[in-house]
């Protein structure tokens, strides 16, 4: 028989696009009586590509123990997956699922058998083969669909823009201040005597030669450097805040719903809503 397909394998190794499948993986589980019983781990897919078991790991009641679970015994609600026939004792006798594992003829029989009884085991199979019979809710698709839609989730994070460097240098210019110096200039007067007078005693002109010296004083500017406070400048940083529009393409998932024979669908629409399909089953 052809192997049952991990939609998680789909998804990593084919890319496949299953956002219309259940958006479940990882949901709590509920059994019989609400009774919380593990997770569900995976969803399997038939060849042709039908979804026909929910794994469940059933670590509340048995440690280290998957098991396979039609999904037609699944009732969901939005906070968890509710299996509301599912007891103890029956998953303590169902097979233990593996991962890559082949899920075959006999071990499905026997969890038929374990769940739903004999008569509905024999039901399901043909000599060495089983069936997934469309007439029967066994294997049919729970009564509700999660449509997903993609909504922008923007984040901010911080990152330097830019960087200012402040500092300073020294300017040189040419500045000229006047000073007032004052300097000794010699003044020499010279006066005629009126009635000339003799020398006293014996002179010889030129012998006795006198030299007189003057000493003249001047001012001179002496010139120095000091520094004076002209500005201050305070450094700091603000916070301005400008709109930016960002734009991305988002998805919505939307029902298709086929209408065939007298059948007629009552409820509400969307006017996107086309007609593909019959089953609920084929919304993976």
């Amino acid at each position: 028989m052809a192997r049952l397909i991990p939609v998680t394998e789909l998804i990593r190794d084919h890319n496949y696009d299953l956002g219309e499948t259940y958006d479940i993986v990882g949901r709590h589980a509920y059994a019989h009586n609400g009774e919380k019983v593990g997770t569900v781990r995976d969803l399997l897919t038939d060849d042709s590509g039908r979804t026909r078991y929910f794994v469940l790991d059933v670590g509340s009641w048995f440690t280290a123990k998957e098991v396979m679970v039609p999904v037609g015994a699944a009732r969901i609600e939005d906070d968890g997956i509710y299996f509301d026939q599912l007891t103890k004792d029956q998953v303590k006798n169902m097979s233990t699922y593996t991962a890559g594992q082949e899920y075959t003829y006999d071990n499905q029989v026997e969890d038929v058998r374990v769940l739903y009884g004999a008569d509905k085991a024999h039901q399901q199979s043909t000599p060495g083969e089983f069936v997934y019979r469309e007439d029967d809710d066994t294997y049919r698709t729970p009564q509700r669909l999660q449509l997903l839609e993609e909504r922008l989730q923007v984040n901010k994070d911080r990152y330097v823009a830019g960087q200012v460097e402040i500092g300073k240098h020294v300017e040189t210019r040419t500045e000229n201040v006047t000073v007032g110096l004052e300097r000794e200039e010699l003044v020499i007067e010279r006066r005629a005597v009126s009635e000339a007078r003799p020398v006293n005693g014996p002179v010889t002109l030129g012998e006795d030669t006198e030299t007189v010296r003057v000493d003249l004083e001047a001012e001179r500017a002496d010139v120095s450097k000091q520094a004076y406070v002209t500005e201050e400048v305070e450094i700091g940083k603000r916070t301005v805040t400008e709109q930016q529009t960002v734009t991305e393409t988002v998805g919505r998932e939307v029902l298709d719903v086929n209408q065939s024979g007298q059948v007629k669908v009552n409820g509400d629409t969307d006017e996107r809503m086309t007609a593909e399909r019959t089953s609920l089953e084929d919304h993976r």
